[in-house]
């Protein structure tokens, strides 16, 4: 495939998502049809198929999608107040975990989208296998976030990365989930999540 075939291909993908979470926002899982996705994406049921074998493969990508945009933020925001020396060895625990999520990307949409996943992975096992390997692959990417913090010398850990971040992420699903469930809008539901994960990361720590 031409680089210029390749670019096309990744562009009519990530329009499809983008379309495919604006029918969810307004049809959920079950409502958002294919021919929905495809209308507001402006493409073919041929277009779709060519990306997608399925409504469910479309969806559980989407899913991906919003944990790795996530990941991708905290990553970015970890650096930069890394080079600010905000990471210093005295600096608060739940101080820097505030700064850290103040990365503008929970919302509504997305634990919505996450929330009626899981409850598909608990209806399907193939799906339940994928969401699984899907997650796994998201406590890596946060484990390795806290590594790169401990060889700061910022922070000292008293379990495993990957047990911090599988912690770390029970606890935001859950604080995010019943902030929704009470009318929290983005922002209120961003700033409730990291003065959770603050109180939890100071009991990880050693």
């Amino acid at each position: 495939m031409t680089g210029s075939a390749t670019r096309s291909r990744e562009n009519t993908r990530a329009r499809l998502l983008e379309a495919a979470a604006l029918v969810f926002a307004e049809e959920g899982l079950d409502g958002a049809t294919v021919e929905a996705v495809c209308e507001r994406a402006g493409f073919t049921r041929g277009a779709f198929y060519s990306n997608f074998e399925s409504k469910d493969e479309l969806f559980l990508e989407l899913a991906g999608s919003v944990s790795a945009e996530r990941l991708t933020a905290v990553r970015a925001r970890v650096t930069e107040l890394n080079e600010a020396g905000a990471l210093a060895q005295d600096c608060d625990a739940t101080t820097l975990v505030q700064q850290v999520m103040d990365t503008g990307k929970d919302d509504r949409l997305g634990v919505m989208l996450l929330s009626e996943i899981r409850l598909r992975a608990l209806r399907d096992h193939a799906w339940g296998k994928a969401y699984l390997k899907q997650e796994q692959e998201m406590v890596a990417g946060i484990a390795r976030i806290i590594d790169d913090i401990a060889a700061t010398g910022t922070i000292t850990l008293r379990v495993d990365s990957e047990v911090a971040a599988r912690m770390l992420l029970i606890i935001w699903e859950g604080t995010t989930v019943r902030g929704a469930m009470a009318g929290k809008d983005d922002a209120q539901l961003r700033r409730t999540g990291s003065v959770e994960l603050g109180r939890m990361v100071s009991l990880l720590l050693g």
